[in-house]
């Protein structure tokens, strides 16, 4: 399994239209600029076929340290960005685990 970086998708992306790596790059750095403000404002961002990026709040809750189990930590309520996949990417991650055992044979 890989890691795929940004660098890597601004090559492929570059190789597959023609665009500059520096113009793929712009359009990368933008899409993650927006992105961030419209989350950051409370906005959802709905990628048809892809996904949703969807801010939700966690509870506040009690901790535990494991160095000092019996020292209880207060955790506080925040905000925290989460992913739901789209029915297309859903479809398409799920055939990855038959192949993933092949290998593993």
């Amino acid at each position: 399994m890989a890691t795929i970086t940004k660098r890597d998708l601004v090559i492929k992306i570059s190789n597959e239209t023609g665009l500059t790596q520096q113009e793929v790059f712009n359009v990368i750095q933008s899409f993650i600029g927006e992105v961030t403000s419209s989350l950051s404002s409370n906005d959802d961002v709905v990628l048809r076929n892809f996904g949703a990026f969807q801010v939700t709040k966690t509870k506040p809750k009690i901790g535990r340290n494991p160095n000092k189990p019996d020292a209880a930590v207060p955790i506080p309520a925040r905000a925290i960005v989460k992913f739901k996949p789209g029915k297309e990417l859903k479809e398409r991650v799920s055939k990855v685990l038959p192949e993933l055992e092949a290998l593993e044979s």
